[in-house]
């Protein structure tokens, strides 16, 4: 449940807190108070495209907060999931500051991309905006609609056709690559065969640059180091009586001398005397290393033509011998797919014939799915169309397969098919429905589904577009009936579905400091009346117009129980 909005620098919005409560949410107002900003700091906290524009003037910055109240254990396990921060309770708290060019996301404290938020919203709330009818014409709509229906009975297939499909797509792919002409074969066995040669020649082997270049370091620097080495021989070892090591061997010889009046002098001794085999060893190693750096020209030239050569290959063919010898193995392959070309292409189209088999097998099941579901949901819909005063409503909804147009979707062709008068013949929806029956044609499905997914919060913004009289009041006890089970917030310009709030919130449009501000305040049962009395269409609110709105509560709250 959506507990709290607070906004703050966003358009007209100074800084405004908004408590919501469970059930039916209703905000209303004068057009142009400022509705679509209050549905539009929700789309920006949930991560819809920020402008610099909204932040109000004279601000550095806009900031939007959403706080939740989440129960639903199962929309907690896939919070969790996605390893964005929960309160034990319950308690998720978005944000989002709009800055000039950049904007921060958070959830709980801690950063978030802006894909994470939308990816959260869709866990917590479901906003259905006045755009939104239009999808209901177009039929690749209707298929979704219809798959979210199914659920698992249909995810499991169409993950499954997606992986043979898309196995499908890299076949044919290579078959084209290989549809060439004799020519061009043989221009590119030849590219292929000397490209695989050249590597084949240069016998490299993985590790061998590193240890080139080492070597090629050393016998480089040679002198630098021949010097430094014999320097530091010639203090550890140099003239008889002036070396480190003479040193050494003097002072133990020394103190090994008077051992025999102190056992206390034995310990130095022995620390000595494994100096003094450490130095002799020492000793060896650097007459060793000063051999080994001993070489000769051609050597040298030898390192430098090897580096060079392994350098050439790896500009042509890899950033390194790993890389150049992977794409020598390619290179292995395509030669000999080129030297039996013909062989190829038999394989790559058998393969293809056993895809597309296997793809319109599963694409069957897929379509055999849809059309138990389309019948069920077809059924759901058309009670909900009743229930909203289509009162003699035809609802069917057609699969129509095509095996020659397949896509990692399936083959299927889903239309909505409605007859909303007697008499008349199904006909597809986007033929015949008008703006008012769209309206409650979205609220049905959403009715329907809104048993069948865990988002506790549903926003309505102006879903009672072109309809009034008896219709509205059918449209406003199919809120009340789904605000027993969910949280709804609903922006409307009608009093029938006003008068079935649970809370009744007004956003006004006023002055503060000579600006002009838009502010949302919570109403009173007798605010609530009065404002009713407006939306009746009453110039003045006279006690006349107060008891008809009265009657009009009273009505809904009987609706209710």
């Amino acid at each position: 449940m959506l507990y709290s909005l607070h906004v703050k620098d966003l358009a007209l919005i100074k800084e405004q807190e908004i408590e919501f409560g469970e059930g039916l949410n209703v905000l209303t107002g004068e057009t142009g108070a400022g509705k679509s900003v209050l549905i539009g700091s929700v789309n920006l906290a949930l991560g819809s495209k920020a402008d610099k524009d909204l932040i109000r003037t004279g601000a550095d910055y806009a900031l939007v907060e959403l706080t939740f109240f989440v129960d639903n254990e199962i929309t907690k396990s896939r919070i969790k999931e996605m390893d964005l921060p929960i309160e034990e309770d319950g308690t998720v708290i978005l944000s989002r500051k709009i800055m000039d060019g950049r904007s921060i996301c958070k959830v709980g404290g801690e950063n978030v991309t802006v894909r994470q938020l939308r990816l959260l919203g869709e866990l917590l709330i479901n906003i259905h905006g006045q755009n939104d009818n239009q999808t209901l014409l177009q039929n690749k709509k209707h298929l979704e609609i219809l798959d979210s229906f199914a659920g698992d009975k249909v995810l499991e297939h169409k993950k499954k056709l997606k992986e043979v499909w898309s196995l499908h797509e890299k076949i044919k792919a290579k078959l084209e690559e290989t549809d060439i002409d004799e020519a061009t074969r043989k221009r590119e066995q030849d590219l292929a065969m000397f490209e695989l040669e050249e590597i084949q020649g240069a016998d490299l082997k993985e590790g061998e640059d590193e240890e080139l270049e080492t070597r090629y370091r050393r016998m480089a620097n040679s002198l630098k180091i021949t010097e430094a080495a014999g320097e530091a021989r010639q203090f550890l070892f140099g003239e008889e009586g002036e070396s480190a090591s003479d040193a050494i061997s003097g002072a133990l010889q020394k103190l090994i001398a008077v051992s025999a009046y102190d056992e206390s002098v034995k310990e130095v001794t022995d620390q000595l005397g494994d100096i003094d085999n450490l130095m002799t060893d020492l000793g060896h190693s650097l007459s060793a290393y000063l051999s080994d750096l001993e070489f000769d020209d051609e050597e040298f030239k030898n390192t430098e033509d090897r580096l060079d050569l392994i350098n050439h290959l790896k500009d042509k063919y890899g950033n390194s011998i790993g890389d150049i010898l992977k794409y020598a193995d390619e290179k292995q392959k395509q030669l000999d797919i080129l030297s039996n070309l013909e062989e190829e292409r038999a394989r790559l189209q058998k393969e293809l014939v056993d895809c597309l088999e296997e793809a319109k097998k599963i694409c069957g099941k897929i379509s055999e799915i849809r059309k138990k579901n389309a019948r069920e949901l077809a059924s759901q819909m058309k009670q909900a169309l009743i229930d909203l005063n289509f009162l003699d409503v035809q609802f069917r909804i057609d699969v129509i397969p095509d095996e020659e147009h397949i896509t990692s979707s399936g083959y299927d062709e889903v239309v909505f098919m409605i007859s909303t008068n007697p008499g008349e013949q199904l006909r597809p929806l986007s033929e015949i429905a008008s703006g008012g029956e769209l309206s409650r044609i979205m609220l049905a499905l959403k009715t329907v589904f809104a048993d069948q997914d865990d988002i506790a919060s549903l926003i309505f913004d102006e879903i009672d577009t072109g309809i009034s009289g008896v219709t509205a009041w059918k449209v406003s006890e199919k809120l009340g009936k789904l605000a027993a089970s969910h949280q709804i917030i609903c922006i409307t310009h009608l009093p029938q579905i006003a008068a079935m709030y649970d809370r009744h919130f007004l956003i006004q449009k006023g002055l503060s400091d000579s600006r002009t501000i838009t502010s949302i305040s919570r109403l009173s049962d007798d605010e609530s009346i009065d404002e009713l009395g407006r939306m009746l269409g009453a110039g003045e609110v006279t006690d006349a117009v107060r008891q008809n709105a009265r009657e009009m509560r009273n009505k809904a709250l009987k609706t209710k129980v």
